[in-house]
């Protein structure tokens, strides 16, 4: 099956899908699970917001899909990642890099970090086009000008030779999508693209990220621990914890009637205007060591709902419903007590 296939070929199946994705990281202390049973899948036109804090592992199943998993210590102990319904893990390497960049992209969280220091920002995005499409130096040089004004950096092509250093935070961040960008490709994965950004600039990255995915018809994966940023762009929301997938939603839904105790809190956890002299709220503990997660639901030791049940038996990802058992299409919440939560 080439992997040129269109979308046609293929009735409904999704354009990016990973299904029940297992890693972990072997080291001296024992496994780590970083991933536990992942499912999610994006289409064309669509945007999918993975949420969760630092360590649930949204970057490792964002890192896997790309093949850019390092190995060792990383280990794909099960799961598949299908593009266009190949699984991608059986691919050679050579088959995985013509899919990388040029099918599925990512933009990195540290954009200062994922750009070289030495060459120049026109290089970086040339390069792309004279690896990938074969272009001479001078028409790759042009296509870099005309991604750098799509991004709306001012004066590009005076700025085409200029360092990483010599810009912004926020224009290197344009410059990472435009690299993203250079290939048209079918999937966007943007890791934490808004970090160490002041609330202005990100609001500027966001809204161009989202113009970007209608003009192009992109798939578009937003990985972040902030939920006041996909709010206003994405379409359904999944929501990590401890390496497994703890609820999913259609995002107003989820903002509206949260089905997870931690997703409550994270939400619970957002500055309101109408809360003004109230004390934020905090969920309390920490999030658990991946190498001694909790037995049963691994939110428990933090949740303020947890019962015996809570700490022997972990939840399935289930199916929610309305109080008269009709159910809510796209929610899913792996919490036994979730009809607490939603109709609280």
């Amino acid at each position: 099956m080439s992997i040129e296939m269109t979308k046609a070929d293929v009735p409904g199946v999704p354009l990016l899908e990973v299904r029940d994705l297992h890693v972990e990281f072997r080291t001296r202390e024992g496994a780590a699970k970083a991933v536990n049973g992942v499912s999610y899948s994006v289409d064309a036109g669509e945007t999918l917001a993975v949420l969760g804090e630092s360590g649930s592992g949204k970057s490792v199943t964002a890192q896997t899909i790309m093949g850019i998993l390092d190995t060792p210590p990383g280990h794909i102990t099960g799961g598949q990642v299908l593009y266009r319904g190949q699984d991608m893990l059986t691919w050679s390497e050579e088959a995985r890099r013509q899919v990388r960049g040029n099918k599925i992209a990512m933009i990195f969280q540290d954009a200062l970090s994922a750009l070289n220091p030495v060459l120049s920002v026109g290089y970086q995005l040339g390069e792309m086009f004279r690896v990938h499409r074969g272009l001479s130096k001078k028409e790759a040089r042009a296509r870099s000008i005309e991604l750098m004004d799509r991004v709306r950096i001012p004066a590009a092509k005076e700025r085409v030779n200029d360092y990483p250093h010599q810009f912004s935070g926020g224009m290197r961040q344009r410059i990472m999508i435009a690299m993203a960008l250079a290939l048209e490709p079918e999937v966007i994965i943007a890791d934490e693209p808004t970090t160490a950004l002041d609330v202005t600039v990100q609001a500027q990255v966001m809204d161009l990220l989202a113009e970007l995915q209608r003009d192009f018809h992109m798939g578009l994966i937003l990985i972040t621990h902030d939920l006041g940023v996909v709010a206003d762009v994405a379409d359904k929301i999944a929501v990590m914890y401890a390496g497994r997938i703890v609820e999913n939603a259609p995002v107003h839904e989820l903002y509206k009637r949260p089905a997870h105790p931690y997703t409550k809190g994270l939400l619970d956890s957002i500055p309101r205007l109408d809360h003004k002299g109230k004390e934020l709220y905090a969920i309390k503990g920490l999030p658990p060591s991946l190498t001694a997660i909790p037995s049963g639901c691994a939110f428990n030791p933090r949740c303020a709902m947890a019962r015996d049940i809570c700490r022997t038996e972990v939840p399935p990802l289930a199916d929610v419903a309305e109080r008269d058992g009709s159910p809510l299409g796209g929610r899913t919440s792996a919490c036994h007590f979730w009809k607490e939560t939603i109709h609280d």
